[in-house]
């Protein structure tokens, strides 16, 4: 475990405990306000009660999610000091308008939703809770607007004279296709998680027999925006399927496990088992077209497979040595307007070229063979990503089912009769986590070995510090974020058995008939 991968690995280990809260804060806030616009527009006071409970616990992982994730965006400079250095300029915007425009609003607001139900009018309430879930759904924007840049680097320019990449077209990088594709599907996922817990959390009320009227209502929202989000993560991981497949050409075929270029349209490998060392995918059940239509959109274009982007990986290479070479000359004769225009040719594969620092420092001598090897180090790992993904689809799938299930039979009223479902929906409550988890994991261990695609390799990105203070850090770090989790999950649970005549302060209101599912 050299400085890289100890620096790899507390970085993926923030972000995965990071976004074990990060979804449910964006599902339950869309949620809140649907249920506060319910109230608003009737005035029953079970409405403003199912508000009040489902928001403490809103509260309790919102806070949990400002811990976690301050911490995150310190690390660049700490452990990923030249990444900083780098590309600082592009990267460094959306982070600090994120900061500026989501993070302080969403603080602000969040305190007039706990303190201000006795000095604000219903409607002032209303939109104070709106825009506590608009500042949730800004700061996810500017977050994937800035990672959507290190999966597509649209937008900025190498400048030979600073030795970094610059801002060129800002609004480029803030409508980078892959940042509207990101965006839609996460928030969508966390729509999902937000959902699943209410329907977890109620399904267990109705086996137990408690708090029957708040749990009825409260399932048969989070049904009804479950299974519209759980439909909309389906449809738009499409288009993230379809944005990568024209600047992550290697992460699509990795996550397919497809080897060797097909006929269009290529088939789509439902299950299989990848042979990474030997290049093949033993028992693989395959679906026609489907890859193809899927990724191209197009019946006539072809998917290239790992082999064939190997060897694109290498005729790259060599010609970003070509302006590596240049770069050299350039910088002792700065003024060489020949010189810059030759660059200008060949600077967008430079980073290939840099991938060859991994095996010698004068990368300008490299060997053949060195060059092959690291044309093949741009394969990321083949079986974990095609698990991951089908995993995530499968989750993707079954939400569908439980929360089309739930709808039914709330719109039949017959939600708190089938046993079999209540106990399915409770047991499903980890699955948006593993789901979103797994997602990331696809997103970012997909990208590898760049930190930002075509132009920084990973293992370049790093601090120079020590091995030992990053380990040390780790620890630091898991610890923490353990303890933080632990907590989260305490301080859930515990509000969750207490339920909300403890958590608002009195009993739920009752409505006029207990067994009306809706008001």
């Amino acid at each position: 475990m050299d400085i890289v991968a100890l620096s790899r690995l507390q970085f993926a280990l923030t972000a995965l405990y990071h976004f074990l809260f990060v979804p449910l804060t964006l599902g339950l806030s869309l949620i809140l306000v649907i249920m506060e616009c319910v109230y608003v527009m009737t005035g029953r006071a079970i409405w403003r009660d199912m508000v009040k409970f489902w928001g403490t616990l809103f509260g309790i992982n919102f806070a949990m999610g400002v811990a976690t994730g301050i911490t995150m965006e310190f690390q660049f400079g700490t452990n990923w000091a030249y990444y900083a250095h780098y590309v600082g300029d592009v990267f460094g915007a959306p982070l600090a308008i994120e900061g500026l425009m989501a993070f302080f609003l969403e603080a602000t607001l969040v305190g007039l939703f706990f303190f201000g139900w006795n000095r604000l009018s219903k409607v002032a309430h209303l939109i104070v809770t709106a825009g506590v879930a608009i500042g949730s759904n800004f700061s996810a924007l500017w977050i994937l607007i800035a990672n959507a840049w290190m999966q597509f680097p649209v937008g900025a320019k190498f400048n030979p004279d600073t030795m970094r990449m610059e801002v060129a077209d800002f609004m480029a990088v803030l409508f980078n296709p892959v940042a509207q594709a990101k965006f839609v599907h996460t928030v969508a996922a966390g729509y999902v998680t937000g959902s699943m817990f209410v329907v977890s959390v109620s399904a267990l009320y109705l086996l137990q027999k408690r708090f029957r009227p708040l749990a009825l209502r409260s399932m048969t929202v989070a049904a009804s925006f479950g299974l519209a989000s759980a439909l909309c993560v389906v449809v738009l991981g499409d288009e993230s399927g379809y944005t990568a497949s024209a600047n992550q050409r290697m992460k699509i075929a990795a996550i397919e496990a497809m080897w060797d270029t097909e006929p269009a349209p290529a088939s789509f490998t439902l299950v299989g088992l990848p042979d990474a060392p030997h290049h093949r995918t033993d028992d693989a059940v395959r679906i026609p077209w489907v890859l193809g239509l899927i990724t191209t959109r197009s019946a006539d274009q072809q998917v290239p497979g790992i082999n064939d982007l190997v060897k694109l990986a290498d005729r790259k290479i060599r010609n970003g040595l070509i302006a590596y070479g240049t770069l050299d000359k350039l910088r002792r004769d700065r003024g060489n307007a020949e010189l810059r225009r030759e660059l200008d040719a060949h600077v967008a594969d430079l980073g290939y070229a840099l991938l060859l620092k991994r095996y010698r420092p004068d990368i300008e001598h490299a060997t053949d063979a060195e060059i092959a090897r690291a044309a093949e180090s741009t394969v990321p790992d083949v079986p974990v990503l095609f698990w991951s993904f089908r995993l995530m689809v499968a989750c993707g799938f079954w939400f569908i089912a439980l929360f089309g299930a739930a709808f039914y039979l709330s719109a039949r009223r017959r939600l708190d009769r089938h046993r079999l479902f209540l106990y399915a929906a409770l047991l499903s409550l980890p699955l948006p986590w593993l789901a979103a988890e797994l997602g990331w994991v696809v997103a970012e261990y997909g990208r590898q070995p760049w930190v930002i695609e075509g132009v920084l390799p990973t293992f370049l990105g790093v601090s120079g510090t020590s091995a030992g203070n990053v380990l040390l850090s780790l620890i630091g770090f898991v610890v923490f974020y353990s303890g933080l989790a632990v907590a989260d999950l305490y301080l859930l649970v515990k509000y969750i058995r207490l339920g909300p005549d403890a958590t608002i302060g009195h009993p739920v209101a009752a409505p006029g008939l207990v067994s009306e599912v809706v008001a």
